[in-house]
């Protein structure tokens, strides 16, 4: 996989149509079921941490850059998949959990999250600068140059860790960057939008000239030949509950102008829930990359609501130890409202319906709880020790029980759960090569 990425930008760039996705994603059943379906595929897997999900002190799961490269590890040994099909990401590394702080220290925890990321083995390194910091001026948008020049100091932190790790592993494969200061809210929208601004040729040309001049400045001329991708708005987004579906006619300026641009690709962020056709749309308008992530664990849950449901029929009027689990994962996030509650907007009922079915899965949050996490496996163990009718089946998961009669899967509940997450993949599958589908 050394040379995966600029391959790719390679074959985009000759006129063949090949993109690829991006799971954005720490959950172990969702990493499983992208393992899964890239092996079928015989495709790599690119899995991205995201600089909340994953940093020096552990982020919200509380992994550091090289623990989460040994989860991954730990993962790919158990499903049999080889680590040298996998590509690891590392998203929005910048200043994004340190906006509250000025420059001087919001940089310097970014050089360090920079280093750490690409010193445990992550090659595909998003340097976002994009947002502003405490002394930044509130009152108008972070310019290009400013972006660019943090951006710049960054890969330079990352160019000298590469070196670093490649006197330890002389094989490894050097970092390749994606870039961008036109970059969704990671996981979606946090309100209903009327429309979305599609990203405007200018604005992009401006951004590669900023960030090319402060490479130059900077001794980085090495690094901007890896510059594989430039994050834009190509009028795709999700929020609680709305979809806003790419339009290819509406984006037709800014994907020709990639024309001007002979060394990347677009990089499309908040793609979860768009239709395959979408996608596929947008790869083949050179929106090779595909971000998606909430969309994958929106699938775990819809997974492990169906399982409760089929529990409850399964154990009727028998003794057993329910695994309760709509009502314990309800419980963790009205006793942890910090993840939801900007998000989600209306009375009591309208708020009850998103945390459980919101396009933004804001739960998704809430599965490392260990009270969760204990739901999930009295579920799991509930579900293995009966055997689910294919009846049953049939009605709370039907998509899964035309996947068990056809002989695809078992009807276990490690199998249901990886299936249903396949769905998703499987759309994403087809927009990077329709062939492998």
């Amino acid at each position: 996989m050394d040379n995966y990425l600029l391959e790719l930008v390679r074959l985009q760039k000759s006129g063949r149509p090949v993109g690829i996705y991006s799971a954005c994603t720490a959950n172990r059943h969702v990493i499983k079921a992208v393992m899964q379906r890239a092996a079928a595929a015989g495709q790599p897997a690119l899995i991205e941490a995201t600089a909340n999900q994953v940093d020096q002190n552990g982020g919200y799961t509380g992994m550091t850059p090289e623990m989460f490269v040994r989860y991954v590890e730990e993962i790919a040994a158990e499903m049999n998949f080889p680590m040298d099909s996998v590509i690891l990401g590392g998203d929005h590394l910048g200043p994004l959990t340190r906006s509250n702080q000025p420059e001087s220290e919001a940089m310097l925890f970014s050089e360090e999250l920079v280093r750490q990321f690409v010193a445990a083995g992550f090659t595909k390194i998003h340097l976002d600068t994009s947002m502003r910091v405490q002394d930044d001026d509130m009152s108008v948008p972070l310019d290009d140059a400013t972006i660019a020049r943090r951006g710049a100091r960054l890969c330079a932190v990352a160019e000298a860790a590469f070196k670093a790790r490649q006197q330890v592993h002389p094989e490894a494969a050097q970092p390749v960057y994606i870039i961008g200061s036109e970059v969704p809210i990671p996981g979606g929208a946090q309100e209903h939008e009327e429309g979305i601004n599609v990203t405007r040729p200018a604005d992009c040309q401006k951004t590669l000239a900023a960030f090319e001049q402060a490479y130059m400045a900077n001794g980085l001329e090495d690094a901007w030949t890896r510059v594989i991708g430039l994050v834009v708005q190509p009028g795709v987004e999700f929020g609680d509950s709305d979809v806003f579906v790419y339009d290819r006619t509406k984006a037709a300026e800014l994907t020709e102008s990639l024309k001007d641009w002979p060394q990347g690709v677009f990089e499309g962020h908040s793609t979860d829930y768009q239709p395959k056709e979408a996608l596929r749309a947008m790869v083949e308008d050179g929106i090779a990359i595909l971000k998606v992530g909430p969309a994958l664990t929106f699938g775990l849950r819809e997974a492990l609501f169906s399982l409760e449901m089929m529990e409850k029929e399964l154990y009727f009027g028998k003794s057993c130890h329910f695994s309760n689990f709509q009502e314990v994962f309800e419980q963790a996030m009205l006793d942890q409202p910090k993840n939801w509650q900007k998000h989600y907007h209306g009375d009591a009922w309208d708020l009850h319906f998103a945390r459980k079915f919101s396009y933004s899965d804001r739960a998704r949050y809430y599965l490392p709880d260990t009270k969760v996490d204990e739901s999930i496996n009295i579920l799991i163990k509930n579900i293995n020790e009966a055997k689910i009718p294919l009846t049953l089946l049939s009605q709370y998961m039907p998509m899964q029980y035309q996947s068990v009669r056809a002989g695809r899967i078992t009807p276990s509940a490690e199998s249901l759960i990886q299936d249903r997450i396949g769905n998703y993949i499987d759309d994403y599958l087809y927009a990077v090569d329709p062939d492998i589908t």
